[in-house]
């Protein structure tokens, strides 16, 4: 038996631009189920919002969203989980990077540290902490 571990990033309104964002910036297939199709929402303020989304790339990077409806709570605290992106190409990282700190800020440059030969951390224009690194031959 296997599984998969796959982030789900809890939006208000903003989980069809960020998909659409991360699908631009790692590639692969986007699917989007709004709250209409999937819970029957009628509201028009809510109806076209993401009720479920997924971005999957042949690369191995997956990433499933939804918008969080009125109803529930919603608070995205202060980093409450990074989203790590790691890989052996450090020009593939380094791509990734330059796109998704368009319109972002950097928390800290992509750079040789003691532990990778490129690691770097940002907040994308979306709020969400990205750690990108490639994977030190050593790191077991």
């Amino acid at each position: 038996m296997s599984i998969k571990t796959v982030a789900h990033i809890n939006f208000r309104g903003e989980a069809r631009p960020a998909l659409s964002f991360y699908q631009s910036v790692f590639g692969g297939d986007l699917v989007l189920l709004t709250h209409a199709q999937i819970y029957g929402t009628t509201d028009p303020a809510e109806a076209d919002l993401v009720g479920w989304g997924r971005v999957v790339s042949n690369e191995g990077f997956a990433v499933m969203a939804y918008d969080a409806p009125a109803s529930r709570a919603y608070d995205p605290g202060q980093s409450p989980f990074f989203m790590s992106v790691s890989g052996n190409d450090g020009d593939e990282i380094t791509a990734y990077w330059d796109k998704l700190k368009v319109g972002g800020e950097v928390l800290q440059d992509l750079a040789p540290a003691g532990w990778s030969p490129l690691y770097g951390m940002l907040k994308d224009r979306f709020g969400i902490t990205w750690v990108l690194d490639v994977q030190s031959s050593d790191a077991g």
